[in-house]
């Protein structure tokens, strides 16, 4: 696989807005970059979501707030598709922060040269796994880390990557991390050797009639 792909994992709520995004470029088995920060917000964060993700206002009251980071995220949507677990998330996210990006190819059909504002088509490992492996008893991202091997891996990568004091999960670089790996793992399946950029559009789809559609276009 050697279209380049940003995996990124955002913290916070439709309420506080992007409070930690972090962001993993891959290209095939390879890490391009990694890269997190911590964002400033002028709404209240409850004390149910700073338990889970670990940020407080009190963190991040001199940090610059999400919507400076325009420029990047425009970047990585013109260079390559993005990629999250359950990428509806981070869509919505995204999309509440602006609505559009600037021009951009359709990665999930190349041979049309269609230039899209919007933030996808998106590559999504939840859904991806859910059809490549139907019957798992879990597809978060914690029990799917665990079920195939990665944690060690992961948490090597970590420490090289994440601050020292998000090391864990609900922490936006380490959960882009995990995410990768789920990605990567696919491309060194000898089962998988042969799989393209647009399969993974395909197996990213999420609805039936979506990835339906997709599985034709694949036939013809």
């Amino acid at each position: 696989m050697n279209q380049i792909i940003h995996i990124i994992d955002f913290e916070g709520s439709p309420n506080t807005g992007v409070l930690e995004w972090g962001m993993v470029s891959i290209q095939g088995e390879n890490i391009l970059e990694a890269k997190t920060r911590l964002c400033g917000t002028d709404k209240p964060i409850n004390a149910f979501e700073s338990q889970q993700h670990g940020i407080t206002k009190e963190i991040v009251i001199e940090c610059p707030n999400f919507e400076n980071d325009f420029d990047l995220f425009a970047k990585l949507r013109r260079s390559g598709p993005l990629c999250a677990h359950n990428a509806s998330v981070e869509d919505r996210l995204l999309k509440n922060t602006w609505s559009y990006t600037r021009q951009s190819p359709d990665f999930s059909n190349p041979q049309e040269n269609e230039l899209l504002t919007s933030w996808g088509p998106w590559l999504d490992t939840l859904p991806i796994y859910r059809r490549l492996y139907p019957n798992l008893d879990s597809y978060q991202l914690n029990a799917l880390i665990r079920l195939f091997g990665l944690g060690e891996k992961l948490n090597d990568l970590a420490r090289i990557y994440c601050p020292k004091e998000r090391i864990r999960y609900h922490c936006a670089l380490y959960d882009s991390l995990a995410s990768a790996l789920l990605l990567q793992r696919l491309f060194a399946l000898e089962e998988l050797s042969d799989l393209t950029l647009f399969q993974l559009f395909t197996l990213s789809a999420s609805s039936a009639s979506v990835y339906n559609q997709r599985r034709q276009q694949e036939l013809f």
